[in-house]
């Protein structure tokens, strides 16, 4: 790890399906104490066996840390953990760096860091892709948003659970890039499954139809995963990247569409879907399972 990284404790806040994962590795590959926090015990009970202390609450991980990361489930619940009375930006001082690995809207994350600078600190977003297993191995995707040098510092940090590590900009950058990301993944899962209804009831196996994309001009990362792993089978967890989750993200990639005026209708096709998912109960499930909506089979 270079001599500029920020090294002395790292905070941790959020320990769900993408944090606990993420924290372990900080913990094990970083080098430096790692505290952290979340409503559920749990996580923080199986985390104490890797080394990383327990705090009562947020404000006691943002006052003890130098650099601190957020795993949370939205824009708006890390807007209010770091507004709210005692929250994160009423304990922030100067030569702190906060790194949001949430996929939160574009304008409230720069506003926030706006709100940070004031402080003398430094927001980083950078927002984490792929899949738990990913966390789990420490293969994540991280987009980030940050000046050059901040990058550096927070770097070697993010390598410890991420293979792919790319600055996409000055703060906001690694949202918009996440944000348009899923709607591209999204926009496929439809597509994929459309494909599917209609191959299968026009005679077509759906094994052979997916394995004949993956051999053509139709091969995706989300063919070979989302299809070929949850669609074909019908495999559609808990506990996995939900349709309520999927929705939020692709609420902000519609909004940053309407700011810049573009004409999103694809995405505004899945949304439909999402919704449809959400009313009949699917809300929870792998977003995948909007392919049993578009075969008829809700």
């Amino acid at each position: 790890m270079s001599n500029t990284t920020i090294k002395k404790v790292i905070g941790f806040i959020g320990l769900g399906v993408m944090g606990e994962p993420i924290c372990r590795n900080l913990a094990a590959k970083s080098g430096t104490q790692v505290i952290a926090y979340d409503l559920d015990t749990a996580p923080l009970q199986r985390l104490a066996a890797h080394g990383v202390q327990a705090a009562p609450n947020a404000t006691a991980v943002m006052q003890a840390a130098n650099v601190i990361f957020l795993s949370l489930p939205s824009g708006e619940i890390v807007a209010q953990l770091c507004r709210q009375d005692n929250g994160l930006l009423a304990s922030a001082r100067t030569g702190q760096t906060v790194v949001d690995l949430s996929t939160s809207p574009v304008d409230t994350t720069r506003a926030l860091a706006r709100e940070f600078a004031a402080r003398g600190t430094r927001l980083v977003d950078a927002p984490v892709a792929r899949t738990r297993a990913a966390a789990e191995a420490g293969t994540l995707a991280v987009m980030v948003g940050a000046n050059p040098e901040v990058f550096e510092t927070v770097k070697p940090l993010i390598a410890t659970f991420a293979s792919d590590i790319v600055l996409c900009g000055p703060v906001g950058c690694g949202q918009v890039l996440k944000i348009l990301n899923n709607m591209v993944l999204f926009e496929t899962v439809v597509a994929m499954s459309e494909a599917k209804a209609i191959g299968e009831k026009a005679g077509v196996n759906p094994s052979v139809l997916f394995d004949i994309l993956s051999k053509g001009s139709a091969d995706s990362f989300a063919l070979r995963n989302h299809g070929m792993k949850a669609v074909l089978p019908g495999e559609f967890p808990e506990r996995a990247f939900s349709v309520l989750y999927a929705r939020k993200d692709l609420k902000y990639a519609l909004q940053l569409a309407r700011d810049a005026g573009v004409d999103a209708r694809g995405a505004a096709v899945v949304d439909g879907w999402f919704q449809q998912a959400i009313d009949c109960g699917m809300g929870e499930k792998y977003h995948p399972v909007i392919s049993r909506l578009i075969a008829g089979q809700g």
